[in-house]
Formats: structure tokens, C-alpha cells, sequence
């Protein structure tokens, strides 16, 4: 059962395998993705089984390469009642695509993402947050395809990614092609700077007594939800090494051990749901109709 503070969080999953991060994208071309051993299947039904124990749903921004290759694996998420969003065919930053790319690799994820399960798909994480100042005309891509949602603007300094100056809730932005709303990754705010606090390496680097807190604070002084994102790969510390710099090999594998267990306390102290029925239930004037489905 959550503690006693009754916030409603986000729990996300985004589903990729260990050799397709960006840190490794110049050492491990796309075309050779299927030379190596694939182990999301196995990460990503560790992680349904433990959210199952703790009778929690969440989303699953999904690769439509990891759905081509495992179509099974993601319907069985969907089967057990989770969010399936769309992370992208082939985890390209946006800012290195043009905006023709860019459309034509949603389009084709999101079809094979909605060909699977039989629903729309309403939800969208760039890879690597990479909707950045530089590449906003992605939103309006977005909208055109018929997202809903967003999850990619991180309000940090980032080597990579981030908009430090962004809203650090979700809000409704307005473009030029509609409206959508933005989840940003949760951040807490100390001293005019906003410090990541979502999960992936933040959340395996931190002590738990000290991402608690920093969620407690969000629940209870702000009174908002927060969002935690994770990989399946980060439940696997016996993962193959990839070869890469020394810095990046270390982002990706500094206490992969710890990983599940900090998991389990996570998922007994805070309350979560999927993002689109958390949405659904907020008031930010942007309703479709499977978010108020959702929230019924």
C-alpha cells in the first residue's frame, strides 16, 4: 500500500534494449542491432511481474523496433493493462532528424505500436528528451500525428538534452498546429536550479532516503504528481558491456545492482498510474476522448 500521501504518480517504462542507448550510437550502428543478444524481453516481463506484485499500472514507451521484434512481449503489456506509448522507431535524437524524418519515423512506430494492441496510441518520449529549444517544430509534429501528450522537455542543464527554463508540471502548450500537453521528467528546485529527480541514472545514483525525499516534497509541498521513468535494461546488471568512453560506460552501468531493490521501496511508498489517466484526471483543458475514457 502508498504511504499516507495520496498524490498520484506516473509510472513509465521506456522500452529499449541495453545496446540502443544514444551513449553507445557511435560504436553500435543500427544495422548491427541484430547481431547482438536482445534481453528486453526478459527485463521487461521482470519489471510486469514486479509491478503486478504491487498491483500497479503504468506506461511503456516503446521503441516500434523492440515491437517488431517482440510483438508478443508488448502485447502482452497492454494485455496486463499498461499504457503502450510510442518512444520513437529507431531511438534517433529528434534534433538530428529534419522534420520530414522525424514524421515519417512516428508515423511508422505508432502504427506498428497501434497494429499491435488495437488502440490508439496517444502518448510520445523522444529518445534521449531530445525535444529541445532547437527542435520545438517537433510538437507540432506531434499534434498533426494525433498525440495527445509529451514527455520530453526536461527542465534541466543537460550535455544532451534539456530546457532549464521550461515549466516543471504538466501543462498545456499552445503551438501553431493545436494544443498538447507536456509531462515534464520531475525535477525538485533548489536554489533558482531545478535538479533532476525521475529516475533512470538519477535514481541509481541518489540514495533512496534522498529521491523519497525529493518526491515527498513534489506530493506534498507542491501538491503535484512526479514521473519516474526507467529501462528494462536497468534491472539487468549482468548485461553484456558495450564498448563506448569511459564516462559513458559508467552513466550506463553505475549501480545496476541496485537497481530493483530501490524499485520495490519506490513502489510501496508512492502512490502511480499510467500518464494518460493522470492526465485525465487534472483540468488542463485538453480532454480527448481515450483520456476521458481512461479516467472512467
Amino acid at each position: 500500500m502508498p504511504s499516507q500521501w495520496s498524490a498520484l504518480n506516473a509510472l513509465t517504462v521506456d522500452v529499449e534494449d541495453y545496446y540502443q542507448v544514444e551513449a553507445f550510437a557511435g560504436v553500435v550502428r543500427r544495422e548491427d542491432w541484430p547481431n547482438w543478444e536482445s534481453r528486453v524481453e526478459r527485463n521487461t516481463k521482470l519489471l510486469l511481474e514486479m509491478f503486478a506484485r504491487h498491483s500497479v499500472r503504468g506506461t511503456f514507451f516503446t521503441l516500434g523496433y523492440v515491437a517488431e521484434q517482440h510483438p508478443q512481449l508488448i502485447r502482452e503489456v497492454a494485455e496486463s493493462g499498461h499504457e503502450i506509448a510510442c518512444h520513437s522507431y529507431y531511438h534517433r535524437l529528434v534534433y538530428s532528424q529534419t522534420p520530414d524524418e522525424f514524421r515519417q519515423d512516428l508515423r511508422n512506430a505508432k502504427h506498428r505500436l497501434e497494429d499491435l494492441i488495437g488502440a490508439t496510441v496517444i502518448g510520445y518520449r523522444a529518445p534521449s528528451y531530445s525535444i529541445t529549444s532547437q527542435s520545438l517544430w517537433a510538437l507540432d509534429i506531434l499534434i498533426e500525428e494525433g498525440f495527445s501528450y509529451d514527455s520530453s522537455i526536461f527542465p534541466v542543464h543537460h550535455d544532451r538534452y534539456g530546457m532549464p527554463d521550461a515549466e516543471r508540471f504538466p501543462h498545456v502548450l499552445h503551438r501553431p498546429t493545436g494544443e498538447i500537453v507536456e509531462f515534464p521528467p520531475s525535477t525538485v528546485r533548489i536554489g533558482g536550479t531545478n535538479l533532476p529527480i525521475s529516475g533512470g541514472g538519477y535514481f541509481r545514483l541518489y540514495p533512496y532516503p534522498l529521491f523519497r525525499l525529493g518526491w515527498q516534497k513534489i506530493n506534498r509541498t507542491e501538491a503535484e504528481s512526479a514521473i519516474f521513468f526507467l529501462h528494462p535494461w536497468e534491472v539487468d546488471p549482468d548485461q553484456p558491456i558495450v564498448p563506448g568512453t569511459r564516462l559513458n560506460i559508467w552513466r550506463h552501468r553505475v549501480n545496476l545492482s541496485q537497481t530493483q531493490r530501490k524499485l520495490e521501496r519506490l513502489l510501496k511508498d508512492f502512490a502511480f498510474a499510467p500518464v494518460r489517466e493522470i492526465l485525465a484526471k487534472r483540468n488542463l483543458g485538453l480532454q480527448t476522448r481515450e483520456m476521458a475514457l481512461a479516467a472512467n
